[in-house]
């Protein structure tokens, strides 16, 4: 049976600018979030106002750098820090071209999801732009690892980004092993994701509070869990870690910049190997547009 491939898309931008304030949670510094419309194939570009010549950084893999737990750009002074949830919630908005220009390094922590961007985008309104969204289909299975973490990208015939996550931290974590999978458009995005807030043991909270991080967040502001459950708070679904991890995974594959048409199929994997697999991919698009040039 052939797969089926729904048409390309038009890009869309923002309608109007909208802003979002708050406190990063690493460092609690407020930070000003402004998302401006910008043109056909412009793409999301970070630009730091705060910092002389406002230099920017694109929202590609190739600008990556490795940050524990949370997804970092930087091009020359350009740095900004935990963008995932932002570009989570582009991405689920079909929002592929923006201006964001930014007062911090750090984003706004917002509820450690991206419900309050989502909400932005929403008020901002969104428009469709002449140019079509580029597109990678995935053709064959392909998996990076790390230990014993893997995500493999594998074609399917539903036409669409479909996003699955096995979570299984062992029969010692107070964070039961959870599945969670989903066909992704606006709407499924809206309704099972966008709300679902990072996590961490009370350990590592502690960890990072003896470190001088995270001083101005509380346990009501993202889900910190002992073997009690979730402390001083309340899970939305009772797979929320779970699909926190696809929200993340959304999020960074969105450094790819183009629409993926494939199954993201992750156990255990976090940003590393989600920008692994953006890399991949585009190496392989990238080949095979060469070997199509030269044939």
């Amino acid at each position: 049976m052939e797969r089926f491939i729904a048409p390309p898309r038009r890009q869309r931008t923002l309608a109007s600018p909208c802003t979002v304030v708050g406190q990063g949670y690493w460092w609690g510094k407020e930070v000003r979030v402004d998302f401006l419309p910008a043109p056909a194939n412009h793409g999301i570009v970070f630009v730091r106002v705060d910092l002389p010549g406002r230099p920017s950084v694109p929202a590609r893999v190739e600008h990556r750098v490795e940050t524990p737990r949370r997804t970092s750009l930087q091009r020359g002074a350009a740095r900004v820090e935990m963008i995932e949830h932002i570009m989570a919630a582009l991405t689920g908005s079909e929002i592929d071209n923006c201006e964001i220009r930014v007062t911090e390094c750090e984003m706004p922590a917002c509820g450690g999801s991206s419900r309050v961007f989502v909400e932005a985008f929403k008020r901002a309104g969104i428009v469709e732009q002449p140019a079509i969204k580029p597109r990678v289909v995935i053709q064959e299975i392909v998996r990076v690892s790390l230990d014993d973490q893997w995500l493999e990208a594998r074609p399917t015939r539903s036409g669409r980004m479909i996003l699955s996550y096995e979570l299984d931290y062992g029969s010692h974590s107070p964070i039961r092993p959870q599945f969670f999978s989903m066909s992704l458009t606006s709407e499924s995005f809206d309704k099972h994701v966008a709300d679902c807030r990072t996590f961490l043991l009370r350990s590592e909270a502690e960890a990072l509070l003896a470190q001088g991080m995270g001083r101005h967040t509380s346990y009501r502001d993202l889900l910190v869990f002992d073997h009690h459950g979730p402390v001083d708070n309340r899970l939305l679904f009772p797979d929320e870690c779970a699909r926190h991890k696809v929200l993340d995974m959304i999020g960074d594959l969105a450094l790819g910049q183009v629409q993926w048409v494939g199954h993201f199929y992750a156990h255990r994997s976090g940003h590393r190997l989600n920008a692994m697999m953006v890399a991949e991919l585009l190496a392989r698009q990238q080949a095979l547009q060469h070997r199509r040039q030269c044939a």
